[in-house]
């Protein structure tokens, strides 16, 4: 049996002035700032770099520049997968807390001596302000660390039972063959997380990081290895998307995927897995987390000041860069002027600008191709009969890609900000009439494809599992009376269904479950020697 030990959240440092965890991630910020880097791949443990190099720039100050990262061709890819499973033949025979020793070691690394180099790595490269990465890159990413060594350890100790004379014991394997893991740009944990809880079961790893994120992957990928991580057991790459999913997925030992994007990009992945089925020593597993278009639901006797705080937040912290943002809310006619009275109060007093000033609640969207998608919506509701703007809609790419948050109030509950995802700073409104409570609910199910997150904000308990009954497959994850983001690990398993995912739920056992390939072993102490049964006797 192995250790059991719970383990509790990281604490949630508050940067308030003139404390010292300000002074040193400020002093931090200016140094990283300062210089500029070249960030290798690494495959193998060793530094790869290549002639090929791509500028890194802040978002909120896109003139400047970072460094550069080299960016790897289709040979990088296939020397990382023949690094993971040369990796394998140890790796996976290591104990569970041999493997786990190095995980919980990173996780202290990253609570001390690099918190304030991974939380501004983040807020550079990401434009991330200091709340929302130390609750990403700092809190959440140690969380993952120490939390899934003890979901581990749970799953280890789920054995079979044995009775006299037997022993029947589960073996957790790790799946036989490696690891993609191709990681996303808004989330550091999520970047972190996702080849590590593979790898934690055994597994080795490929890890391919969005492009705008690799600034602090170098970071995580630096932690890893001082914390003892051995020698090709994560692979860091920085490859073009589709040439590296050519080479992963037509090769034989591929045997899983761990991703969170875009559906569209996973819808593609899953179709291609299952058109080269042939290929493959295994049925891979693939564990996605996609999309969302996630709702807020207002009943006519909610607390409309609590509501407001929700839809703030929910649709506008890290400037709606999170799957699981408020970006399209439903509010009885009868609050709705004392909730946009609310709302335009708090959005007056939200400042938009660089992560460097502390109390900027806003900074910039993730890159160009963002800003200009997220400005086409906005465009095109000024010019819609059926919306109209009540705050924001204003923007500016001059110095950094900043987009004030903005409302749209729209009389088609199927307007196109209300069921396609925006992934900016842009919350829906439709105002429905209290007496089509009923009619509202099917909306809510049925406008969007997605299933990721959504709330509820009712004072009384009937009202409120009436919207659970009704909206049973509409959320992975489900909030009353709070805003639908804000997932902690083993607090909120994070996961949806539908077009959001395979709901696989992250920060829990149940993700872990789908990195190992478990084995029965029976031993018998006391084995037959006689192939006769005592019914196929003719006498005593």
């Amino acid at each position: 049996m192995t250790n059991t030990r719970a383990m509790t959240n990281e604490n949630v440092l508050q940067y308030a002035p003139g404390s010292k965890e300000r002074i040193h991630l400020q002093e931090t910020l200016q140094t990283l700032k300062a210089s500029e880097v070249l960030v290798s791949m690494i495959i193998n443990g060793k530094e790869v770099f290549t002639d090929k190099r791509i500028r890194i720039s802040p978002p909120h100050e896109h003139k400047h520049t970072l460094g550069y990262f080299c960016e790897g061709t289709g040979t990088h890819v296939t020397q990382a997968i023949t690094a993971a499973l040369h990796a394998k033949q140890s790796w996976c025979h290591k104990t569970l807390e041999e493997r786990a020793a190095i995980f919980l070691k990173a996780a202290d690394l990253l609570a001390g001596a690099y918190r304030a180099e991974i939380n501004a790595a983040t807020m550079l490269g990401q434009s991330k302000n200091v709340y929302q990465a130390e609750i990403d890159s700092a809190c959440e990413l140690i969380d993952f660390l120490r939390l899934n060594v003890q979901f581990a350890r749970e799953i280890e100790n789920i054995q079979p039972y044995s009775p006299e004379g037997i022993k029947n014991q589960m073996v957790y394997r790790p799946l036989e063959g490696f690891v993609f893991a191709l990681t996303p740009f808004n989330f550091t944990a999520i970047a972190g997380n996702l080849p590590s809880a593979p790898a934690l079961m055994g597994n080795t790893i490929v890890w391919k990081p969005a492009y705008t994120q690799i600034y602090s992957a170098r970071i995580i990928m630096k932690v890893l290895m001082e914390a003892g991580l051995p020698d090709g057991v994560i692979n860091l790459i920085y490859t073009d998307g589709p040439l590296t999913g050519d080479i992963i997925f037509q090769h034989r030992k591929f045997a899983g995927l761990h991703f969170t994007g875009s559906t569209a990009v996973f819808k593609h992945i899953t179709k291609t897995v299952y058109q080269n089925i042939d290929l493959y020593q295994n049925f891979p597993r693939i564990v996605g987390e996609t999309g969302g278009k996630d709702f807020v639901l207002a009943h006519p006797d909610c607390d409309v000041k609590a509501l407001a705080v929700a839809l703030i937040r929910g649709a506008f912290e890290y400037q709606g860069q999170k799957c699981s943002a408020a970006s399209r809310a439903y509010i009885p006619a009868s609050i709705w002027q004392s909730l946009q009275e609310k709302m335009l109060h708090m959005i007056a007093a939200i400042k938009v600008g660089t992560v460097e000033d502390f109390s900027n609640f806003i900074n910039a969207v993730i890159d160009k191709k963002a800003f200009d998608k997220i400005v086409s919506y906005i465009e095109a509701a000024k010019k819609s009969s059926e919306a109209s703007i009540v705050a924001g809609g204003t923007y500016d790419d001059s110095v950094g890609y900043f987009i004030q948050p903005t409302i749209i109030v729209t009389t088609n509950p199927e307007y196109q900000t209300m069921t396609e995802e925006i992934f900016g700073p842009v919350l829906t409104i439709y105002v429905y009439e209290d007496k089509d409570w009923n009619h509202v609910l099917t909306l809510v199910d049925t406008s969007t494809g997605y299933a990721l997150t959504g709330s509820i904000f009712a004072r009384q308990a009937i009202h409120i599992e009436e919207v659970r009954r009704a909206l049973y497959y509409s959320a992975g994850n489900f909030y009353i009376n709070d805003k639908p983001t804000g997932a902690i690990v083993n607090q909120q398993p994070f996961g949806g269904a539908r077009l959001s995912g395979t709901n696989d739920k992250a920060g829990s056992v149940l993700n872990l479950l789908r990195w190992v390939s478990p084995q029965v072993i029976k031993e018998n102490f006391a084995p037959p020697h006689d192939f006769m049964y005592d019914c196929m006797k003719l006498s005593e």
